[in-house]
């Protein structure tokens, strides 16, 4: 805009002046032809070496056809000719803005307009140097002058529409959405349905989840068949957004159908990219990855087939592969934003953590105050800050027990590897019929220790207290876990625990120490199916042996809420059969259907929701019936606190009997006592 102002601002100039024929000159500045221009005046020079229009013209096409410096020396020696000439002056001063050095540009700019407050080519120049330099409310300010100026010149205007999109973009960074969205709307007053105000409000909304408002902005941009294209993906994005992933696919394929009737490379690209997006949201990933493989065919090595690579291992359980493929986009473009910030995710979801830190911040370099990097960086500290958590519970059954117990459990992370728990749990039962009432005092410290990206070594230790009528005795426990990940998709959990029984009053009384030996595994796959088994082996002190086996076969019905069904099948036998004492047949087994339910009643608050039914028989009794359920309600009061409340009932048999009733209701607090890991400062994130 600036450029066309004074090269206008020369034409005029010289005619006036009344100088010899440069038209053809003009034409080819005004063409954007500089090298021809360049060669044209040099020749004119020749000829009439001292006008000063001429030299005017060859300095901007010099400086315009790609030597900045080589211009500024030139119109620096015509400032020597001709002092404080305001012609040369806003010359010289703009081609530090060809030069990109916007802030020595700045001081010469801020003398020209002081000199000469009414010449709207420098408050322009002024105005949008500033601007280069990010200072949008002073940018505006100038630019409002130039306009006073001159109320219809169309290319203030067109400077103005971009200050407030820079403008509304630093909001937008800085999380200031309403902001950013009244600068946007400010720029229609210039330019309705101007189509860049259209995008970047349809974006804003898009952070913001607002997803019908950028729906709203799609349909008005789409204005005519490529515009239309572009709409459609962006409104399949909308509807993910929007957890509506199968309208996402449905108006995706949709806009590959139309995108296939033009020749447009970037748009065709960017289409089908969408397209696979959608495939993957609804977990078509076999249909993705042969989609992938053939775009890949015609288009090499680009990044956007390189990202959806990654996110198609992110969502398949293979975070190795997504690392790899975030590499080869940072090889191409080490700034790119899906490159780094999609690797954070992919090494977290490698349980890379350290890595994952350094990327993020990474990100931020490139990207300051960048929204989604903050909130991972942010989610990363919430998951390792050091945190207290109580839970207490009152339980009574039909048995005629009644029991209170809290449990106080502080975890403190020292490292992305190790950490330490110390827990408090207290326990008070009664029978109410027998009036027998004993107490358990339990206190624990754990090490967890990372040894390995997803292998985990766990060890808690401590001591049981038990109190009953004028006696106690304490016992040690402990418990040894080691979790790991033998293969994508699938946990495997093998331990050892050594605890006291503590159920009612008559068990402790009986000082019953059970040592477990347990494996847990769980196997997901990529088609919702999902299996898990849980085999013990327990040895008690009373010379008893149990063997427990429990397995499920679930199916991952949605996603949002998450509905799981599935089928249980549990056995058990002991080895003697102690009924007077405790609950232990030589054989039982359940069968039960089940149903979880979870999902959001806010943004805050979320709640659980299980509940299963089946038969259980007992040695070869005949077959009864079993229900358990359990709800729970959780609120986020702060990203620091939380508070739930729950409530659970089964009639499945336990430790005291067939045919028994248990019911619980309880509540659970977690607070993070301190706002970043304690490591936090300590990581090296260079």
């Amino acid at each position: 805009m600036i450029r066309k102002i004074i090269f206008l601002f020369l034409v005029t100039t010289s005619l006036l002046n009344a100088q010899s024929d440069m038209t053809k000159g003009f034409g080819l500045l005004e063409q954007g032809n500089f090298q021809a221009a360049e060669d044209f005046f040099a020749e004119y020079l020749t000829n009439d070496p001292t006008n000063k229009t001429a030299k005017l013209c060859y300095g901007r096409a010099v400086g315009l056809s790609g030597e900045p410096k080589k211009a500024t020396n030139l119109f620096a020696d015509l400032l020597k000719e001709y002092p404080g000439d305001f012609e040369i002056l806003i010359n010289y001063n703009e081609s530090f803005l060809w030069a990109k050095e916007y802030e020595q540009a700045k001081p010469l700019y801020a003398d020209l307009v002081e000199k000469f407050p009414d010449k709207f080519g420098a408050v322009l120049g002024y105005a949008n140097t500033l601007s280069n330099l990010k200072e949008y409310k002073l940018a505006l300010s100038w630019v409002e002058k130039a306009i006073a100026l001159q109320p219809e010149n169309e290319s203030a205007k067109i400077s103005r529409k971009f200050m407030r999109l820079g403008y509304a973009n630093s909001f937008v960074n800085d999380q200031q959405y309403k902001k950013g969205e009244q600068t946007l709307k400010k720029i229609f007053e210039d330019f309705p349905n101007d189509k860049d105000v259209l995008i970047n409000l349809a974006n804003l909304y898009l952070i913001i989840k607002q997803a019908d408002k950028a729906k709203s902005m799609y349909a008005r941009y789409a204005t005519n068949q490529k515009d239309s294209i572009t709409a459609l993906n962006g409104i399949a994005l909308a509807q993910h957004i929007d957890e509506n992933d199968k309208e996402a696919l449905l108006t995706s394929k949709s806009a590959t159908n139309e995108v296939d009737k033009i020749d447009d490379v970037a748009l065709t690209e960017s289409t089908y990219d969408r397209y696979v997006q959608a495939l993957i949201w609804n977990r078509k990933f076999i249909t993705a990855k042969k989609k992938i493989d053939s775009l890949e065919v015609h288009y090499k090595n680009r990044n956007w087939i390189h990202a959806l690579r990654a996110t198609l291992g992110l969502y398949t359980g293979d975070a190795k592969s997504s690392v790899k493929s975030y590499d080869r986009i940072l090889v191409n473009d080490s700034a790119s934003f899906d490159g780094n910030l999609g690797k954070a995710n992919a090494l977290f979801a490698s349980d890379r953590i350290v890595p994952a830190y350094k990327m993020a911040n990474q990100t931020l370099k490139f990207y300051k105050n960048q929204k989604d990097a903050k909130g991972f960086i942010e989610k990363l500290n919430l998951m390792h800050t050091p945190t207290t958590e109580e839970h207490a519970a009152y339980t009574f059954d039909n048995g005629n027990n009644t029991a209170f117990y809290t449990n106080t459990t502080v975890d403190v992370p020292f490292s992305t590897k190790f950490r330490t728990t110390f827990s408090y749990f207290f326990r008070s039962t009664e029978n109410t019929v027998t009036d027998n009432k004993a107490t358990s005092h339990v206190a624990l410290m754990g090490l967890q220790y990372k040894l390995f990206p997803k292998t985990v070594l766990k060890t808690v230790l401590g001591f049981n207290n038990s109190r009953f009528l004028d006696e106690a005795y304490t016992q040690p426990v402990l418990d040894i876990k080691l979790d790991l990940q033998p293969f994508k998709l699938q946990n495997l959990t093998l331990g050892y625990q050594r605890e006291v029984q503590s159920f009612n009053a008559e068990l402790i009384e009986r000082e019953i120490v059970q040592n477990h030996y347990g494996l847990n595994f769980n196997l997901g796959t990529n088609v919702n199916f999902g299996w898990y088994t849980q085999l013990m082996h327990t040895q008690q002190s009373d010379e008893n042996v149990r063997n427990l086996l429990f397995t499920s076969l679930y199916y991952n019905i949605l996603r949002k809420p998450a509905l799981k069904m599935g089928l249980n099948y549990q056995y058990i036998t002991f080895k003697d059969q102690v009924p007077t004492i405790y609950f232990s047949p030589e054989k039982y087994q359940a069968v039960e259907l089940f149903a979880d339910l979870r999902g959001k009643i806010s943004e805050k608050t979320s709640y659980a929701v299980s509940a299963a039914t089946g038969i259980q028989q007992v040695e070869d009794d005949p077959n009864t019936n079993i229900f358990r359920a359990e709800a729970s309600v959780l609120h986020q009061f702060s990203k620091r606190f939380s508070l739930s409340i729950y409530g659970k009932y089964s009639n499945i048999a336990s430790a005291t009997a067939a045919g028994y009733e248990f019911t619980e209701v309880g509540l659970k607090a977690k607070w993070l006592f301190l706002k970043k890991p304690l490591f936090y400062k300590k990581l090296k994130l260079d």
